[in-house]
């Protein structure tokens, strides 16, 4: 894949994932701690959840970033599908999830919502990273490329915050 088609892949991504907590009202991670509308669980079983996915989901990370950052010779069309393939694990993964709380009526927080948004910035740093790797040699960067990243993957999900919160539609009553 070449440089110019790997940039346009992380940046349309970043900004369908920086939206992706605001727009689904499923949640994509587990959480520790009790959830609104949640059926009571004990906490070792929240913190055995939370354990399990964490460690699914580092896996995968990891697992993601090795196997696209050897794919040095392949095509760019295989590059791609191999990112295809893993996005397709990854939302499949984050389905999980969702759909064990999904007959609870849970509604995220809006700190819940920065969590998964911080999540989801760490995953799609993890790709470009591995997408760096496969072109060639990974740059060293400072807490300051992080931070200015992070500022910008905040700014591309702000169209699901004004979604979300800023244009709710609110029943106005009207006094004849």
């Amino acid at each position: 894949m070449s440089q110019t088609a790997a940039i346009w892949v992380l940046i349309v991504l970043a900004f369908v994932l920086a939206n992706l907590p605001f727009y689904l009202q499923r949640s994509i991670l587990f959480f520790p701690w009790p959830q609104q509308a949640e059926q009571p669980r004990p906490a070792w079983q929240r913190w055995l959840l939370f354990i399990g996915f964490s460690l699914l989901l580092g896996a995968l990370a990891v697992g993601a970033y090795l196997w696209l950052s050897q794919q040095f010779f392949s095509s760019s069309l295989g590059l791609l599908a191999a990112t295809l393939g893993v996005l397709l694990v990854g939302g499949g993964l984050f389905y999980i999830p969702g759909r064990v709380n999904a007959d609870r009526g849970l509604h995220k927080s809006l700190f819940d919502r920065f969590i998964e948004l911080t999540v989801l910035y760490f995953l799609v740093g993890i790709l470009g990273v591995a997408f760096e790797a496969s072109l060639g040699n990974v740059y060293p960067q400072g807490w300051e490329f992080y931070a200015i990243t992070y500022s910008l993957f905040l700014v591309l999900g702000y169209p699901g915050f004004v979604l979300r919160y800023l244009l709710k539609r609110r029943r106005v009553l009207v006094s004849s």
